[in-house]
Formats: C-alpha cells, sequence, structure tokens
C-alpha cells in the first residue's frame, strides 16, 4: 500500500495515521461493487486526495473523503489541534442527500485554492447532521441568531473552545460568483485575519452568540407548575390553520409547502371532537392535492421532501424516510375517517415503496435518497431520474397502443413543453380512481424503463429515531389496512432496533456496515418507543409493550428534567455549549412531543401513575410555549388532545384457537384517536394482564368474541356484534 499524503498546506500525517487512511481506501476499493471515489481529482482513476472522513461510516463524511480538505470528524482531538495551532475551526454541517451541501463541496471544497487555504490557516471539521443532531442544533441556533434564518449546508467558524463566532449557511466559492459580493475564499480569509489580528473582538462575538444559543435552546425557571392545557391551545392553533388555508391547492397559502404544515392528524383530532366539517376538509384537500402532485411519486410511490410552489407541483426531489412514514399515518386516519380508497392506495404504495427501495436486508429502513441523480452527459441534475419527455412516454408506451398512451398523457398532464425545465413531472389534474386503476401497466411499463436509469445517491445509515416512525406508519397501517406483511416489516424493524443497535443495552442513534454511532438522543428513545406501542396495538404481543415499558424507563433516567420533560441529550452525553430542551415540532417532531404522548399512553395501558406525573411535568414545562405559541408545538397538540378526551379502554378477546373477524373489522375502521387498544385470544389477554390490568377480568362471554370498552376502568355493555361495537366506538352527539 502506498501510504496517504495529507492534502496541500495541510499539516503532514503521522506514519501510523497515512497507514491507518491507505488501509481504509483499500478495503473500500476491493468491497463487491466496486469503489467510486466521489471527487473529479483522480490519478489514474485513484483519488488523488485521502482524508480522515475515509474511517467513518457516514455516507454524509465519505463524500467528502477524497476533497482535497484537510477534513476531520466532530472530536477532541480536532479541536485540541486547533489549539495547539493557534488556529479557528471551520464547522461545516450536512447531509447525504443535500443538494446545496452537492453545490458547495463542488465550488468550493473540491477546488485546490480553497481547500489550501482553509488547510493552512483552520481546523476544517465536517459532522452529519443526521448523526450528530445535537451539534447541528446548537450552531444552527447561533447561524439563526446572525442571519434570522437557517439551512443545509450550515458554515460555522469556532473557536478552539467550540463557541460560535461567526456563520451561515451556503456561501459561493469566490467574489461574483452566482452574483455575490463576498465569496467563501474571502471570508476565509478576511476571518482568519480578523481572528488573528482581533481576538478580542472575536471573543466579544463568541460571547454574545453563545448568550443567544442557551437563551433559544436552555428552559428558562419555572414558576409554579401549571394546570395541563386545555383544548383553548388547539384552539388557537385552528384559527391559524383557518386564516391561511389555501382553499383550492390545501396547505397554507405559501410556496415552499412542506407537508407539516397542516397537522393533519391534530386536524382529525379536532374534527372527531367537533364535528366542524371545515377541518375535516382541510385535511382532505391537502392530502388529495398533495398525491396528485408531482411532490408524490406518481410511478414509485412515496413522497418527496417538499414542493417549491403553491400548488404541489415541483418538488425538492430528495425523498426522507421520515416524511413518508408520518404520512402513512396520516393518510391511513384519513381513510379511516372519510373510508376514501385514495387514501388507502396512497399509504399501501407509499409503504410499499419503503419496503421495495428502502430497507436493508436486516430489517432496517435506510435514511433517505438524494434529489440529484446522473443526467444524460453523465453530470449531476436534480430530478433527472424521475421526469420525461413526452418522446419518451410515447416511445415507451408506443406497443400499448395510441389510445392508452394519449390516456396516459392525459391523466399525467404530460406535455410537449413540459413543465419543468423543459421535462414532465407527472402529476394528476383531476384525480379519478377508475383512470388511475385503468393505467397500471402503463405506470409499470414506465417504472422499469425508470429503474434502469442512473438511481440517486441512497444513504444507507439507519437511524433509530425515523425507524421508530417507519415502524409505527407499517404497524397503523398493517392494523387498519389488515395487510400482514406490513406488521412483518414493522416486526423486523423493532427487532433490528432493539438487536443490533443497543451495544452494552443502550440505543445507539445510528448504524451502518455493522457500526452503532454516537449514543441516542431523545428523539431516538420516543420514536422507537412510540414505534413500539404502536405494534403493541397491532398485534398484542406482550414482547413490544415490554420493550416499549423499558425504553420509556430509560429515557427518564437518562433525558428526564427534574423540572418536567426532556432534554435532547443524556446527562453523560458530550457536554457542548448549551444543551436542548426541545420544544419545536419541525418536519419531524419533536422528541418531546412524541415522548410525551407516549407517556399518556402508558399511563392508559398500565394505569401506572407514575406515567401520569410523567406526563403532567411535561406539560407543566411545555405550558408557556403551549399557551403562547401553541403553533410551535403542533405534534404536542396531540397530547393535549389525547390528556382532555375520555380516553377508552377497548378489549377484545375472543375464545382461543377462533377469532373475532367482525369485530376487528370494526376496529379497524372505525377512527378512535383516544385509545388503549388489546385484540387478542384468551389465552394472550390472561397472560397480559400483568401489564395491561384492566384486561383481567374481560373474558369471552359465552364462548364468543366479546369487545368491552371502558372509560378508567368504567365499562359499557360488552358488545358481541359489529353494530353494538360501532355504537359504543363512534363519538355521540356534540
Amino acid at each position: 500500500m502506498i501510504p496517504i499524503a495529507a492534502p496541500p498546506e495541510a499539516p503532514p500525517y503521522p506514519p501510523a495515521l497515512s497507514a491507518e487512511l491507505a488501509a481504509a481506501l483499500t478495503r473500500r476499493s476491493a468491497a463487491p461493487g466496486g469503489y467510486r471515489p466521489r471527487t473529479h481529482h483522480l490519478v489514474d482513476g485513484a483519488p488523488a486526495y485521502t482524508n480522515r472522513l475515509i474511517l467513518e461510516s457516514s455516507p454524509y463524511l465519505l463524500q467528502h473523503a477524497h476533497n482535497p480538505v484537510d477534513w476531520r470528524p466532530w472530536s477532541d482531538e480536532a479541536f485540541e489541534e486547533a489549539r495547539r495551532l493557534g488556529r479557528p475551526v471551520f464547522l461545516s454541517i450536512g447531509y447525504a442527500t443535500c443538494h446545496w451541501c452537492h453545490v458547495m463541496e463542488a465550488e468550493s471544497f473540491e477546488d485546490e485554492e480553497i481547500a489550501a487555504y482553509l488547510n493552512g490557516h483552520y481546523v476544517a471539521i465536517k459532522v452529519d447532521r443526521e448523526e450528530r443532531p445535537d451539534v447541528d442544533a446548537v450552531y444552527m441556533a447561533a447561524v439563526q441568531a446572525l442571519t434570522q434564518s437557517g439551512g443545509w449546508p450550515m458554515s460555522m467558524w469556532l473557536t478552539p473552545d467550540r463557541q460560535p463566532f461567526y456563520g451561515g449557511t451556503y456561501f459561493p466559492p469566490r467574489a461574483g460568483a452566482r452574483g455575490a459580493q463576498l465569496g467563501f475564499l474571502d471570508l476565509l480569509r478576511d476571518i482568519h485575519g480578523t481572528y488573528v489580528s482581533d481576538g478580542e473582538r472575536v471573543g466579544r462575538a463568541a460571547e454574545a452568540l453563545v448568550r443567544a444559543v442557551k437563551a433559544q435552546m436552555e428552559p428558562a425557571a419555572q414558576a409554579a407548575a401549571a394546570a395541563r392545557p386545555n383544548t383553548a391551545a388547539v384552539a388557537q392553533a385552528l384559527a391559524f390553520y383557518r386564516r391561511l388555508f389555501d382553499d383550492v391547492n390545501g396547505g397554507l397559502r405559501r410556496a415552499p409547502k412542506f407537508p407539516s404544515n397542516i397537522p393533519a392528524r391534530l386536524l382529525l383530532r379536532a374534527h372527531h371532537r367537533t364535528g366542524d366539517p371545515a377541518l375535516l376538509r382541510m385535511v382532505t384537500l391537502t392530502l388529495e392535492k398533495m398525491a396528485a402532485g408531482g411532490m408524490y411519486d406518481q410511478l414509485g410511490g412515496g413522497f418527496h421532501r417538499y414542493s417549491t410552489d403553491a400548488v404541489w407541483l415541483v418538488p425538492h426531489f430528495e425523498k426522507m424516510l421520515y416524511d413518508n412514514a408520518l404520512l402513512a399515518v396520516a393518510y391511513t386516519e384519513a381513510f379511516q375517517v372519510t373510508k376514501r380508497a385514495d387514501f388507502a392506495r396512497v399509504t399501501r404504495e407509499t409503504l410499499d415503496y419503503l419496503l421495495r427501495e428502502m430497507t436493508s436486508p436486516d430489517g432496517g429502513f435506510f435514511s433517505a435518497t438524494d434529489a440529484d441523480s446522473e443526467a444524460a452527459g453523465g453530470h449531476q441534475e436534480e430530478g433527472a431520474f424521475f421526469v420525461w419527455s413526452k418522446g419518451q412516454i410515447e416511445q415507451v408506451l408506443a406497443a400499448r397502443g395510441p389510445e392508452e398512451t394519449g390516456r396516459f398523457v392525459r391523466h399525467y398532464g404530460v406535455t410537449d413543453d413540459g413543465n419543468f425545465e423543459g421535462a414532465n413531472i407527472l402529476h394528476v389534474a383531476r384525480p379519478d380512481e377508475d383512470a388511475w386503476a385503468a393505467l397500471a401497466e402503463a405506470r409499470a411499463a414506465l417504472y422499469a424503463v425508470r429503474a434502469r436509469r442512473p438511481p440517486p445517491l441512497r444513504d444507507e445509515k439507519i437511524l433509530a429515531a425515523w425507524n421508530g416512525l417507519a415502524i409505527s406508519g407499517f404497524a397503523v397501517a398493517g392494523r387498519v389496512l389488515d395487510e400482514r406483511r406490513y406488521l412483518a416489516a414493522a416486526a423486523r424493524a423493532a427487532e433490528f432496533v432493539l438487536g443490533r443497535m443497543r451495544p452494552d443495552g443502550r440505543l445507539a442513534r445510528s448504524w451502518k456496515d455493522g457500526r452503532t454511532g454516537a449514543p441516542g438522543f431523545l428523539e431516538d428513545h420516543a420514536f422507537i418507543t412510540a414505534g413500539l406501542i404502536d405494534l403493541f396495538e397491532a398485534t398484542a404481543e406482550r414482547r413490544w409493550l415490554e420493550a416499549a415499558l423499558e425504553l420509556a424507563c430509560d429515557t427518564e433516567r437518562l433525558f428526564a428534567d427534574p423540572a418536567g420533560g426532556w432534554f435532547m441529550t443524556a446527562a453523560d452525553h458530550e457536554r457542548l455549549i448549551a444543551r436542548e430542551k426541545p420544544t419545536y415540532d419541525g418536519a419531524e417532531p419533536s422528541g418531546t412531543s412524541v415522548a410525551l404522548l407516549s407517556a399518556l399512553r402508558l399511563h392508559t395501558f398500565t394505569t401506572d401513575e407514575r406515567w401520569r406525573a410523567v406526563a403532567d411535568r411535561a406539560f407543566a414545562s411545555l405550558a408557556p410555549t403551549l399557551t403562547e405559541n401553541p403553533l410551535a408545538l403542533a405534534e404536542a397538540l396531540l397530547a393535549v388532545e389525547y390528556a382532555a378526551a375520555q380516553t377508552q379502554e377497548i378489549a377484545l378477546v375472543w375464545p382461543t384457537g377462533a377469532g373475532a373477524p367482525d369485530l376487528l373489522e370494526v376496529l379497524r375502521r372505525t377512527f378512535v384517536p383516544h385509545r388503549a387498544l388489546v385484540a387478542a385470544d384468551a389465552t394472550s389477554a390472561a397472560s397480559l394482564a400483568a401489564l395491561v390490568p384492566w384486561l383481567s377480568d374481560k373474558p369471552p362471554l359465552e364462548g364468543r368474541p366479546t369487545a368491552y370498552v371502558c372509560v378508567q376502568g368504567r365499562c359499557e355493555l360488552p358488545a358481541q356484534d359489529a353494530a353494538a361495537l360501532t355504537a359504543r366506538l363512534e363519538p355521540g352527539p356534540r
């Protein structure tokens, strides 16, 4: 092996490190399928540069392993080197499927002049925000304090004490590029000059930013514990959504549009409680328009990350596991409420996409696919994998005849000029389930052709939190749609996380190539716990409730704030400049919101007052936010609705060896958002009574399947036919 030399202007690599990098490169090059270095600096097909990131497992870090930048991963060693050399730290944070991260890499981090200046004047650190959301959150707060906006790639300048003193997001490489007055290289020179010549100014800037970050992320001292928030907080949020709702296209009246802009599950619960048809229409119109637009993959299923316009037509083409998992639950619940076949279809297509294209051989779910893919000519273009010319479609469908081709072209809005840079993003102007069914073979033909195109990069790391959301998606849909394969997929993922992602019994954040990453964060524990509760409701298998309780106990031990609520990082986690206590739901729900609802659900199942006390302390800590700005915690409002409701304890028990198809069908088709559900044979129900006490006195009466619907132990008459059970489950007069 030829030793690896340091990139231009970087300190020389010690011989041991050089040999370690060379060995890592050799191993990757010998891996099945070959190794394609992500760089244009090649010598006889081999990378001209290799840095410390070749030793990492993160796909995002590995993308930068052959930049001429002397990148290091986040580590104490990197900051100690900055202190030893008397240099500032340049911190770059992004993720593997981030379009503008790729742009900045190509323009700046692959530029040898820029790289040489970085190497000679800074210690450069790369962070995958999906592996280290704690680091990302801290420095994103600093960027937002400086610029009042944020995004990725995040570019941050730090002192060797990890204190930020300047930052931003994407920067063009040089003055004049993309119309910029100041480029990245200019900034590197100016900031280094200030750091060397005016340390006092840098210190003042760092102190001010650290204060701003702490003020934003760390909880203020609370007054006396407040009562549980009531549905007034929900009403305040609903008033906002009503005011800004897009009556034509669904979602809010804005661009870009994200699925999370309209909290479908909250609106369904508020509709269930109030009967207000306007709330239901906001959900159904939004879900219908999203699924008809280009944001939905009309050939392969699944949703892209967001729509760049106000009509859900042109997406940002990355696909994220968390979006699709969350939307699968939303469409499933909307199907329960409306019985609309198209909502069930979209759920199935979305989950089938995850099974087909995003499932690892071990059962865990991969994280994301890129927006960019290889276009004609070999260069990367956003959306190239997904778009079509009209001529391409006509060629593929020619054998099916002009009538079917014409029907496809009309149904999916295909034109000669296209709707995206001369090409067509497939979309449906007028949804029609009969037309959709008639075009199944045409879609399959186009999908087969598309599958032969160079695919977008797939980020194959497995994140505990996002797998928790996927477990929920498959479990909820599997139960409601009676799809056993979805329940099997949820169980496999749960087994993978619990079996492979808990070294020494502690849940890890990530898994890739047999290696676990940092210890799990609040959201990892919270999302997996919620997924296990959903899987228990779907299967009545004792192991899932036991595992959920174990993880919930870990959450309290590791993350709980004695004043109520939870910190993002565990008490024994690496100390950053601030310890965040999440109070904001974005594209993903916060760990706080999900842990809160799980505590309420666990109390309903177990009747253990400990979980009610956990929830009450969390409500008290969140009371100021829920009162003053409930929109910040739209997911926590699900817990508010749950706590305010007459939560039902539902037990369906049938004789061992028999079944209860009619009563199970009632439970599948009826939307009961505030419940604890156990449906099992008599033997299983008896074994579960130690965990779920209210099962202990509920046998199948007269040898027939029997359903019990209770509220805090007060039960209605048992139901043994579908009509009686339906009457007990559906909301009464409002």
